[in-house]
């Protein structure tokens, strides 16, 4: 990933909460038919191992699992928010026509290599804690024990585990930080006037990094 110095984020507690807030990865692996990309809800473990471990689950229909044995070096594309920032939102358009359009967003890259968990005491914990997590919000969080059994154990039969140990974490918060302070406050405030979550998110982040310096 192109990484100018001024957009790279290296703070583990700032990487890991995007991978928390924004689980859903692109797991990106090479198969002999060359790049092969799955989404798929991550859990991350950051006191396994030295930069975390992700967990998730594919089908057991798809041969990426089969594929990864062979070839376990992968990278998983965690996106956050991201806004489109027009060139006159900033001060300085109006006075040298100088500016042109962008994107601001927060990406974190996590490397590593695949292990295969075709074990159903895992992928049980696994499908348990995800569905804990996501659940966690509703007004009667759906649980495992809500199905017959199984049932359950056929849906565990038809997925596989996967185990990543990362070895190395890139985060790059792209937020307007080639900028002057004027041109990235006009933005930031353009963002808040049209509102939504994830302009409210951009310029919030776009803020602290603002005020950080």
């Amino acid at each position: 990933m192109y990484m100018p110095a001024h957009f790279e984020e290296q703070r583990a507690d700032v990487l890991h909460r995007l991978i928390d807030d924004y689980p859903l990865g692109a797991l990106v692996t090479v198969g002999p038919n060359g790049l092969d990309a799955n989404h798929l809800p991550f859990e991350f473990d950051a006191a396994s191992g030295p930069h975390g471990t992700l967990r998730a689950h594919v089908a057991r229909a798809n041969p990426v699992w089969r594929e990864a044995a062979e070839r376990p070096d992968t990278l998983v594309i965690f996106q956050g928010p991201s806004a489109y920032i027009s060139p006159n939102w900033y001060p300085s358009k109006h006075d040298a026509h100088r500016q042109v359009p962008t994107y601001n967003y927060m990406v974190v890259h996590a490397h590593g290599r695949i292990a295969v968990r075709d074990d159903e005491r895992f992928l049980r914990g696994l499908v348990a804690r995800l569905t804990r997590k996501h659940e966690a919000g509703e007004p009667a969080p759906w649980k495992m024990g809500d199905a017959p059994e199984d049932f359950i154990a056929q849906m565990l039969g038809a997925i596989v585990g996967i185990e990543i140990e990362v070895t190395r974490l890139v985060g790059k918060w792209k937020l307007s930080q080639n900028k002057d302070a004027a041109d990235r406050q006009g933005a930031l405030d353009a963002l808040r006037e049209r509102g939504g979550d994830a302009r409210q998110t951009v310029s919030e982040r776009m803020e602290e990094a603002l005020r950080n310096g």
